[in-house]
């Protein structure tokens, strides 16, 4: 009778009772919400970047990090509760430490930097330990922690870390050396997965900044593969499932970098760790970060955090298969096209060295991979006119002289330069010529470090 509308014996009305009651029962409803203890929160990728930015416990840029900063972020997170240890040491008798967070039945393996001059996952691997066990209370925190277990190496070449290169201190590829296992590193890291068998595996890298997703002109800030564990490419269900998970991460990623996200190429290396992971029994994820022009190595650290964790919660709430892994099959392919990080456009160029050369041409540079409180060095990638490489920055110089600061303007040589306006008269074989004719402009260290502006740029 509380629905059917009409008269009350008392003058009332069944629509008035039955609105009153309504919002009764919706302010008891809140009230209810307010007093319970706010352990769910929402995770997004947004959220996800937000939580970065406000705990993130790295301090330094990735490509500045050394061993000791290692071992004190190791002792940072060993005192929040996280379990660690030293599980070896490389060939130059760096300690290298492995962490644990978590305690269920699905074992993931994460490991960084077995190339010691890719260091962006370093500290996304550290933040992440951290943001984990300081909200282990969050639902979807805890529910990772109670599906599955975690293990990472976030420094597997400290040797290389040290110097900044490639390969360790034996002067190998540590990521080449699978099976003839010549170096403690990849011994290392083949026992922590034999004697553990993990179900996943994340193999985590950086790729060239100038490495292109597909055949435009965006650059591929982060490139997946799902690694095939065999030549004939076959996809097993581990293989699908990680297709899903890596799906889940473009699909988070697409916020940041809509456009930049690429897919690695997927040859058979028989050599290859992550390869062999497969072919051993843990399907791996390779993810190779690149670069973004206009973002620093911290907006990479986010992304790698969130991609990290959105594959994780992805994984522990069985939620792979609302990705198609299409997602991940269509990415658009690594490539490397016509790119350099800055052009000089149309300027006449002088080799005062030669006395006689003068000709017009376009300057692209490429700048080489650095930690990032050292000066940029970069050099002449090609010189030609017009030049069919596009820059990130490109500086319309047709209105000056363009003089090479210590030699002749060649291929190789370092992008640095002299700028001399063609409205002057200047003579180029003077005995006196650097305290006579003075530059209007200085490129050097990837810089403007006199006459900054008056080389305009092109608007792209």
């Amino acid at each position: 009778m509380l629905y059917t509308y009409g008269p009350l014996a008392n003058g009332g009305d069944y629509r008035y009772l039955l609105s009153k009651h309504m919002r009764s029962i919706r302010i008891l409803l809140v009230a209810v919400l307010l007093s319970l203890p706010m352990t769910y929160h929402a995770q997004t990728p947004s959220t996800l970047a937000a939580a970065w930015e406000k705990d993130h416990i790295s301090r330094h840029f990735p490509s500045d990090i050394r061993h000791s900063d290692v071992k004190k972020y190791i002792e940072e997170i060993a005192a929040m509760g996280i379990r660690t240890e030293q599980v070896g040491r490389s060939f130059g008798g760096r300690e290298i430490y492995q962490m644990e967070w978590g305690s269920g039945p699905l074992k993931v393996f994460m490991w960084s930097q077995m190339h010691g001059d890719e260091t962006t996952a370093t500290p996304a691997l550290i933040d992440m330990f951290a943001y984990l066990q300081k909200h282990r209370e969050i639902d979807w925190v805890r529910e990772i922690g109670e599906k599955m277990t975690i293990r990472a190496v976030p420094m597997l070449n400290p040797d290389g870390a040290e110097l900044f290169q490639r390969r360790n201190l034996q002067g190998i590829d540590i990521n080449r050396d699978a099976q003839n296992l010549a170096t403690p590193e990849a011994r290392l890291l083949k026992r922590l997965r034999d004697e553990w068998s993990p179900a996943i595996g994340f193999n985590l890298h950086n790729q060239n900044d100038l490495t292109l997703a597909g055949r435009g002109t965006k650059q591929a800030t982060i490139s997946f593969l799902v690694v095939f564990g065999d030549a004939q490419k076959t996809r097993t269900p581990g293989h699908l499932r990680n297709e899903k998970v890596v799906a889940s991460m473009i699909t988070a990623l697409r916020e940041f970098i809509p456009g930049n996200i690429g897919r690695y190429a997927d040859e058979w290396t028989p050599s290859a760790f992550g390869d062999n992971f497969g072919a051993w029994g843990t399907p791996a994820i390779l993810i190779e970060t690149g670069g973004l022009f206009g973002k620093d190595e911290k907006f990479l650290v986010k992304l790698n955090f969130v991609a990290f964790l959105t594959a994780l919660h992805t994984i522990a709430a069985g939620r792979e298969n609302n990705y198609d892994p299409e997602l991940y099959r269509t990415l658009p392919e690594n490539a490397f096209g016509n790119v350099a990080h800055l052009v000089f456009r149309g300027g006449t160029i002088v080799n005062r060295a030669a006395t006689t050369t003068i000709a017009q041409g376009d300057i692209p540079i490429i700048y080489e991979r650095r930690r990032a409180s050292f000066v940029p060095t970069g050099r002449i990638a090609a010189i030609s006119f017009p030049s069919p490489i596009r820059g990130f920055i490109e500086y319309d110089a047709r209105d000056y002289f363009v003089v090479h600061r210590f030699g002749i303007t060649r291929l190789g040589e370092i992008g640095e330069f002299n700028f001399y306006k063609k409205s002057r008269s200047i003579q180029w074989d003077s005995d006196d010529f650097d305290r006579k004719f003075p530059p209007d402009a200085v490129f050097a260290g990837g810089k403007w470090i006199k006459g900054e502006g008056l080389v305009p740029k092109l608007t792209k």
